[in-house]
């Protein structure tokens, strides 16, 4: 442990001297008031320590001691439903000691509640071989969420004793013989936020995590283990987007960080995710779900920490053999406490004054992710997906935050203030967004879902890009200019935007569509285009074919409850082909 005292303060940094028994990334405490801090730079003995509370009023010769630990997280149970800023600590308990509904300086609450006791239940006995990563025994920490005690990565040793009874986060449980005497192992488990936890190997991603959005599901997919950037201006819904992938996204556990937003978003958050029913349990989603809040008027260093804390707690729940999304809105936040702390270390800046090491501490973070096999003798998968929400300024994806994650990440939903203006949500761009999970994952949707699976999406996707063509052809000379088949591929695709990729959050029926659905609503689409390119051949009349009554059947199809979606289908398209039939009939009269 080392003493110092602080030289200088600048905003959130404060340089101390006489600290040259501490190591980088130390955890310190800083004055009399014992705020929470982590060094961030050495040279000899100063340190420069980034303060992860309100720093006004400290000055120089007050106390900094370090506690010679990394900034690290208390994994255990009690992290599902709870609300934590940062760095971990528990808003409500922090509201509970204070009686504040503002973050009191110097506070001190651990981050696990000590008072609660948990049911452990051993799955192993005296004698046994264990190594890191096994699992000791359960804590039905939710009815949703069995919580698997596992033995710490980098212990090794043999069963001694094991217990089954009711116990806090720091009682023992077992006892292990290891090669360096005996270990207590209590419920709970520490593991700094800025080092991955260890796994065996990691696995290329090949299954799509099925999210319920059909602009997502079926044009740009998310593999589980995957990582996705949602970039776009204000207003455009980067945050519903979030929202609809933490409720409906096929996960086991989800991690929701609010990573210097603004209060109100995460608000919504906090009141929304109580009272909304997981679709898997019928229960309240809080019972899988792990919340950071911390907004834009939470000190910016601790913006810089959260994610590091969020990805630690999914890495431990991904070790226990579960799919975990994780949600970071918005890594442009991040990255601007990442500026504020690099410019008053007086390092060199890089383009538009973001660190030169920018690209490489975003890597760090997205590379986290993955499918893997997790530690341990029993053959467990775990997969952890990131979402990182983006806001460039102005919509300018252009600027080195949105360029940086793009030369890291595989999927793109682009999200474009135009159609967020037209009222077409999600608003995610079909012409400039991309999955390069595709190609990995075609031989899964043709085999799980249906063999036409992406033949259907292929040429969803071309009629949109030959819609993107003929509108330029529209705009200059008028639609009268068009023929007959290129009016009848606007129309498809028309049909294509405001049936299919158009998706109402807030409706109960269109805010989930299973890829059963999907699919149907694919070939209800195609069925008429196809069947209406026939017609046409024949001598049909455009304006009888666009103004075909069963289209408002295939838009209303979107509206048919899961259950019903078999016969519906069956029903449009037998009316489909008795209106083509009349049709012809007329024609022949």
């Amino acid at each position: 442990m080392s003493t110092g005292i602080i030289k200088k303060v600048a905003g959130p940094l404060v340089i101390a001297t006489g600290m040259r028994n501490a190591n980088m990334y130390d955890v310190v405490r800083v004055s009399e008031r014992r705020l929470i801090g982590e060094i961030i730079e050495m040279h000899g003995d100063e340190a420069s320590v980034q303060v992860y509370e309100e720093t006004s009023g400290l000055g120089p010769g007050a106390p900094v001691e370090s506690t010679g630990m990394p900034l690290s997280v208390e994994l255990g149970p009690g992290l599902i439903r709870s609300i934590y800023d940062g760095i971990q600590r528990p808003l409500d308990d922090i509201l509970a000691a204070t009686g504040s509904n503002l973050l009191t300086r110097g506070v001190e609450v651990p981050s696990l509640k000590r008072n609660i006791k948990w049911h452990f239940t051993p799955t192993v006995s005296a004698g046994d071989e264990v190594q890191g990563g096994d699992v000791l025994g359960t804590v039905q920490e939710t009815e949703v969420v069995l919580h698997k005690i596992m033995v710490p990565p980098n212990v090794k040793g043999t069963v001694k004793s094991v217990t089954e009874g009711d116990f806090t986060v720091t009682d023992t449980v077992a006892v292990l013989e290891t090669a360096e005497g005996d270990k207590e192992l209590p419920l709970m488990q520490k593991w700094p936020v800025r080092l991955g936890r260890p796994y065996q190997k990691k696995i290329p991603p090949k299954q799509p995590l099925i999210t319920g959005q059909r602009v997502v599901d079926t044009m740009f997919p998310i593999a589980k283990g995957g990582v996705a950037a949602v970039p776009g201006p204000f207003g455009s819904g980067k945050t519903v987007i979030q929202h609809q992938l933490a409720k409906w996204a096929d996960a086991d556990i989800v991690v929701y960080i609010g990573c210097g937003e603004r209060g109100n978003e995460m608000t919504d958050v906090l009141n929304e995710f109580p009272e909304l029913k997981d679709p898997k349990t019928g229960r309240s989603l809080m019972e899988r779900t792990v919340l950071i809040a911390n907004t834009s008027d939470m000190p910016v260093a601790a913006r810089e920490a959260s994610i590091y804390t969020g990805i630690t707690i999914a890495e431990y729940f991904r070790d226990m053999g579960y799919s975990v999304a994780l949600m970071a809105d918005s890594t442009s936040r991040w990255a601007e406490a990442l500026r504020e702390m690099s410019g008053r270390l007086q390092e060199m800046p890089g383009e538009e004054g973001y660190p030169a090491y920018l690209g490489s501490r975003l890597a760090q973070f997205y590379e986290r992710a993955g499918m893997v096999q997790t530690l341990g003798s029993e053959d467990r998968l775990g997969a952890l997906s990131v979402i990182g929400a983006v806001s460039p300024a102005g919509g300018d994806i252009s600027e080195p935050v949105s360029q940086a994650t793009l030369r890291i990440v595989k999927v793109f939903w682009s999200l474009d203030s135009a159609l967020a203006y037209k009222r077409h949500f999600p608003a995610i761009n079909w012409l400039t967004s991309y999955s390069l999970y595709l190609d990995n994952m075609e031989t899964w949707f043709n085999e799980n879902v249906y063999p036409d699976w992406m033949d259907c999406r292929t040429r969803l996707m071309r009629l949109l890009q030959e819609e993107a063509e003929l509108q330029e052809i529209v705009q200059l000379v008028g639609m009268d200019a068009l023929s007959a088949p290129e009016r009848l591929k606007l129309e498809a695709a028309r049909s294509i935007r405001e049936d299919f990729l158009h998706q109402n959050s807030f409706h109960e029926i269109d805010t989930y569509t299973s890829l059963e659905k999907q699919y149907r609503m694919m070939k209800l689409v195609l069925a008429y285009y196809d069947q209406s390119c026939e017609a046409l051949s024949k001598g049909a009349d455009i304006e009888a074919l666009v103004n075909m009554a069963v289209r408002e059947e295939i838009g209303r199809f979107k509206y048919t409850p899961e259950k019903e979606v078999g016969p519906a289908f069956e029903e449009v398209l037998a009316a489909l082909k008795e209106e083509m039939e009349s049709l012809e009939t007329k024609e022949d009269e």
